[in-house]
């Protein structure tokens, strides 16, 4: 996109009544509460990820997605960083919903658009509760704030500046 900013999308995703599942949904909330963002970038909440993220993936070229992930073999609130294509053979590891973020984004190579696109994953401790629970686990909790430096910096290896509310 020569003489142009990039257009690029945060888009959180997680079903709050699943504990740690919930997690993309938090940074979201939490990222909108402290920062400001460039007018190139968006931030959203998009609940339990599913085709319904076609229309974001349409207005981005560059889309972060952020969402609780489970047997990376890590610790409870372990981020990781992946290339969507880098899971889609594993069944094992993936993001705790039934459509996978790839099969969203090889839909929106079959309507023509095609962002580029990174995830950050948080590996749960529960992302599964016996009853519904809002909430994070403790782990889960306390890398928020390693998760929010890693969508500055993400943002920041665009030469974005994101800058903190007073």
């Amino acid at each position: 996109m020569v003489g142009m900013e990039k257009r690029i999308g945060i888009l959180c995703v997680g079903n709050i009544l699943m504990l740690d599942e919930g997690v993309g949904s938090r940074v979201a909330q939490e990222f909108i509460k402290r920062y400001e963002l460039p007018g190139n970038v968006e931030i959203l909440d998009r609940g339990v990820m599913g085709m319904a993220l076609l229309s974001d993936l349409k207005r981005f070229d560059v889309i972060l997605l952020v969402d609780a992930v489970d047997n990376t073999g890590t610790a409870p609130g372990t981020v990781v960083t992946y290339l969507p294509e880098d899971i889609a053979p594993y069944e094992a590891f993936h993001g705790a919903h039934d459509t996978r973020f790839i099969d969203v984004l090889e839909a929106a190579v079959l309507l023509g658009y095609q962002p580029e696109a990174h995830c950050l994953g948080v590996q749960v401790q529960n992302g599964c509760p016996a009853e519904y629970t809002v909430g994070l686990t403790p782990p889960v909790e306390e890398a928020l704030p390693f998760i929010l430096e890693c969508i500055k910096g993400f943002l920041e290896g665009f030469d974005l500046i994101v800058t903190e509310k007073e």
